[in-house]
């Protein structure tokens, strides 16, 4: 998976719909975090990234067209 691009490389506008969905957004975070092999990111994500990573998450992808990654790890 391409880093910094949409969910699953799919287009701009579903992919802002995915986002804007809390629960939608939080799967399609997890998943694309262990797709790009950020373990630690995706464990971080289910504990802690629902609410804030989540409003983080649609701002950037409805201004710039893709997802924050806050983790390098």
């Amino acid at each position: 998976m391409a880093k910094g691009k949409d969910y699953f490389g799919l287009n701009r506008l579903v992919s802002i719909i995915l986002a804007i969905i809390p629960i939608t957004a939080w799967i399609c975070g997890i998943v694309t975090r262990f797709a790009d092999g950020k373990i630690v990111a995706a464990i971080l994500r289910i504990f802690f990234g629902a609410w804030i990573i989540w409003l983080i998450d649609l701002i950037i992808m409805i201004f710039s067209g893709h997802i924050l990654r806050l983790l390098n790890i």
